[in-house]
């Protein structure tokens, strides 16, 4: 009865360890800093006050915005990286990706902490609360 109890708490203690991996973060930004699709497309539509637009997920679909690609790993950051320190801090920049509900995205939570790192002040995540499919080309806007 020992070993059995044994292997249970080895086995719970491992499992435990090897799913706090794949946990996300906490969310790292605020309701403020969400915008939302339609303003986005209205800025888009009327060519005004149009931010830097980054696409951190698997493939741009929204007019005029960078493709940087995926960001949850050390190169796709690095990638990321890259482009924002060509830009002023206060840019005012969009960033998107839209794999799938913020919740199970590997990729906001790691560009937003990148944005906050080199100072940046003048960003918002697109509120894709669904994904780009269902919160962006559903609803007809424009895409590339």
């Amino acid at each position: 009865m020992r070993n059995v109890f044994v292997f249970c708490m080895v086995l719970a203690v491992t499992v435990t360890q090897h799913t706090k991996g794949f946990a996300q973060n906490p969310i790292n930004w605020t309701a403020d800093q969400l915008m939302q699709p339609s303003t986005l497309v209205k800025n888009i539509k009327q060519h005004k006050d149009v931010p830097v637009i980054l696409c951190i997920g698997p493939g741009a679909v929204i007019p005029g915005s960078v493709n940087i690609g995926p960001v949850h790993d050390a190169a796709g950051i690095e990638a990321f990286k890259k482009v924002i320190d060509s830009l002023p801090k206060n840019t005012a920049i969009v960033i998107y990706c839209g794999c799938c509900p913020f919740e199970h995205c590997p990729n906001v939570r790691p560009a937003i902490t990148a944005l906050k790192e080199a100072g940046f002040t003048n960003y918002k995540l697109l509120n894709l609360e669904h994904n780009v499919k269902a919160d962006w080309i559903d609803k007809g806007y424009p895409k590339l």
